[in-house]
């Protein structure tokens, strides 16, 4: 098979996409032929050396994709080759097979296609766990979403507007705003022209939001985090801006507010039962229209390249996905 190989940490410039070793199903596990992978911000980190988890170069990143079991191992029951499913891997998803723990898949649902499934599982995942049990959520809130357009950040305006919350969406360009506006957003902030704190201060009449969804970090988190509201919660997705934020304490003092770390991967590892809860809601939320993943570019394996600076560079709308068949 084909697969995109990180031979040594740094850029994702320095991938090698070559053939290797067809992987095979142990116990519990299923093989999955890839026709699509979606692509997350940190992948690039993981490239790098720079994630929470470091592996060991050589190894075949990615964590998510879509595509056909073509075989299964010992103990499979839930599964069956030809059968269409999302795959959740802890890496190898960059490449035309995968082998998956067949408790890390599920099936492809029928209104979605493969490059749709496979932008699906951690952006949606990620999304619904922070606002779930990271923020408890109550309908008629206020959330404030930095990086709206990107992909947790477009899943996090979907999912808070099906949990009946009021979005306030922030973003660096007029296009990435028009896209969280068409995605459900309620209100936009363009945070490179409006002062960030003032501005929501302003929409919500001085009241402050209950909820900042913060994949961004940099500058805009310590604004975003001024921006709440009494008993806010600030959830912390990730540090796609590179520079992580140094909170100031008195500000959570004086709101009462919480700082809430969200690491959905080692959630899921540690409460299985209820992120198949989760699943299952999300599920039931694209087979009835709530959810449409918003898949903006698909770029075949060869074109790897330019796929993973649309995300380093920041201009992707929604999700970006690798096609491999």
């Amino acid at each position: 098979m084909r697969a995109l190989v990180c031979k040594a940490w740094g850029s994702t410039d320095d991938l090698v996409l070559e053939d290797y070793d067809d992987p095979v199903a142990g116990p519990g596990q299923v093989v999955v032929d890839v026709h699509a992978a979606g692509i997350n911000f940190p992948d690039l980190l993981v490239v790098a050396g720079k994630y929470q988890d470091k592996i060991p170069p050589p190894f075949i990143p990615g964590n998510e994709a879509a595509g056909i079991v073509s075989a299964v191992g010992e103990g499979v029951d839930r599964f069956k080759p030809g059968d269409s499913v999302i795959a959740l891997p802890r890496g190898g998803a960059f490449a035309e097979q995968v082998v998956v723990d067949q408790s890390l898949l599920a099936p492809l649902p029928p209104n979605l296609g493969f490059a749709e499934g496979a932008g699906f599982g951690v952006i949606y995942g990620t999304s619904y766990h922070a606002l779930k049990q990271g923020a408890n959520l109550q309908s008629g809130e206020t959330v404030l979403v930095l990086g709206a357009a990107g992909g947790v950040g477009i899943a996090a305006v979907q999912l808070a507007k099906a949990m009946g919350a009021e979005v306030i969406a922030a973003a660096s360009t007029v296009e990435k705003l028009d896209y969280a506006r068409a995605a459900g957003a309620d209100q936009v902030i363009d945070y490179t022209s409006m002062p960030l704190k003032e501005t929501v201060r302003e929409m919500t009449d001085g009241a402050g939001v209950d909820v900042v969804f913060d994949p961004v970090g940099g500058d805009q988190a310590q604004a975003a985090l001024r921006a709440l509201g009494w008993h806010g919660r600030h959830l912390v997705i990730g540090f796609a801006a590179g520079d992580i934020p140094a909170f100031p304490a008195n500000i959570a003092l004086l709101k009462e507010a919480s700082i809430v770390g969200v690491w959905w991967g080692t959630w899921v590892a540690r409460h299985g039962a209820e992120h198949l809860d989760n699943m299952r809601e999300l599920a039931d939320w694209l087979a009835d229209g709530t959810l449409v993943p918003r898949v903006s570019e698909t770029f075949a394996i060869d074109d790897y390249r330019e796929a993973f600076r649309r995300i380093s560079e920041r201009r992707a709308l929604g999700k970006v996905v690798l096609t491999l068949r």
